[in-house]
């Protein structure tokens, strides 16, 4: 995943797009960048490793020695950005999040059209921000070959282009992520989580549609690509990645997770002495729960965060699982003795949950009831690859499916996604049994997309149902 910030001020934007960028360190913890342009200067950028410090302080000199009216940054989990790029249509900064799923055609597609190379990075991928990059100069103007980048791209991908006229902001095609404009007196900005720009004192001021494109300077904003009508915004940012604070198509976050675990507690008939989350995502969704069932919420373990990064970020598996474990701080006298619903945002692969739930037996738990905030995950996201899974064999709803069937079809996974199916019940049982739930309920999928309250057709739940 990643998030992107950009301004477009009459005075030194520096100090907006620091911190407007420094809010979106939830999304990513390996590559921040910020570019930025002005008269006297042009194009300037710093980018920096922040697997080991936080994107504060490893720019805060940065926030001293750059200058300019126009700048982008990002917070990303993948490749260097922002890139500057000098080309026929001129010079300009580019910054995107998304994922490109046939890098291999548009590397064949580039080269057909006269690109004669691309820089490789360590292990010999190619810097997705770059290829877009090439696909904006195929074409004779930035405008034309950000829609051309929109339709030949298979993935997803959401972009802030910067001139020295001003930034372009482009909603990826089907709007799977967001990018929502913000504006205070003299200044405009572009930002994937809204909330990232309040305490800047900007207000919300348009949100980007599907695939539009706008171009925007500290004088306004102008619309130069319109947004298409289909939609298929990701529904895991409400469950999971999105920050409480933040609202995508007008849905708060927060409010989205209370809905959600109010519509859990609606279909449970439980018996618990507490409820409680597992912090941070899965807490509004346990409140939600415990509003609704009257079973008191509580805080059993308490997450220690000055230190940790989130536990989804590190590269490898083995080191998630560690900070995971290293992150929860037990509160035994919340836990002994005590029957508890327990509210994880989601299962993946199962190790950490139910590493959880075992710290929480030897802690003295009698009884852990296991209640996801979304249905089980059957299909690797490969829109924004926010699992990081490498295979689908590393979902335990897939290992457990793969050894009651042997072969799996799309109809026997479409079977295992509907919560009436003997199958589906089946393997909540096994998945329960593997990992020491006393008991194991899903949230529904009409129930989650409800908990949302858009339009079914205009949420992506391709990662349960499989449906595109």
């Amino acid at each position: 995943m990643g998030g992107i910030f950009g301004v477009a001020s009459k005075s030194n934007c520096v100090s907006d797009l620091f911190f407007g960028t420094d809010y979106h360190s939830h999304l990513g913890t390996r590559r921040g960048g910020m570019a930025v342009y002005s008269k006297e200067g042009g194009f300037n950028r710093a980018i920096h490793n922040i697997q080991n410090a936080p994107f504060r302080t490893k720019f805060e000199r940065d926030v001293q020695e750059l200058e300019g009216t126009l700048g982008i940054g990002c917070i990303s989990d993948t490749e260097p950005q922002p890139l500057l790029v000098q080309s026929h249509l001129g010079s300009f900064a580019i910054t995107t999040v998304g994922k490109i799923n046939n890098m291999d055609e548009l590397v064949k597609r580039s080269f057909a059209n006269g690109c004669t190379h691309f820089l490789e990075m360590s292990g010999g991928d190619i810097n997705a921000t770059e290829m877009v990059a090439s696909l904006i100069n195929q074409k004779s103007s930035l405008i034309k070959g950000i829609r051309y980048a929109q339709d030949v791209i298979e993935g997803s991908m959401t972009m802030l282009v910067m001139t020295p006229e001003g930034i372009y902001a482009a909603r990826d095609r089907l709007g799977r992520t967001p990018l929502i404009l913000g504006k205070k007196e003299d200044a405009i900005c572009a930002s994937f989580e809204n909330f990232a720009y309040f305490n800047l004192g900007y207000h919300d001021y348009k949100e980007l549609g599907p695939s539009e494109i706008v171009f925007f300077t500290p004088d306004g904003v102008e619309t130069v690509s319109p947004a298409k009508n289909e939609m298929k915004i990701c529904s895991f940012l409400w469950v999971y990645y999105g920050y409480p604070t933040s609202s995508y198509e007008g849905i708060n976050v927060e409010q989205m997770r209370y809905n959600c675990g109010d519509m859990l507690a609606k279909r449970d008939n439980v018996s618990a002495d507490i409820v409680a989350g597992v912090p941070d995502s899965g807490t509004a969704h346990a409140i939600g729960y415990a509003n609704r069932s009257g079973i008191p919420f509580a805080r059993p373990f308490i997450k220690y965060t000055p230190t940790w990064p989130r536990s989804f970020m590190p590269t490898h598996q083995s080191q998630r699982e560690q900070i995971a474990h290293m992150k929860l701080i037990p509160v035994r006298e919340l836990i002994k003795d005590k029957s508890m619903v327990l509210i994880d945002d989601s299962i993946v692969r199962g190790t950490q949950l139910g590493q959880t739930t075992q710290f929480l037996y030897e802690s003295g738990a009698k009884e852990v009831h296991i209640r996801p905030a979304c249905p089980p995950l059957l299909y690797g996201c490969k829109y924004l690859n926010f699992s990081r899974s490498k295979s689908e064999m590393d979902l335990i709803t897939r290992r457990v499916i793969q050894k009651r069937e042997g072969t799996v079809t799309e109809a026997i996974l479409e079977d295992y996604a509907n919560p009436d199916s003997h199958n589906y019940h089946e393997m909540l049982d096994e998945i329960g049994k593997q990992l020491n739930f006393t008991s194991l309920r899903y949230h529904r999928l009409d129930d989650m997309v409800a908990s949302i309250g858009l339009e079914p057709c205009k949420v992506c739940t391709y990662c349960f149902d499989g449906k595109e």
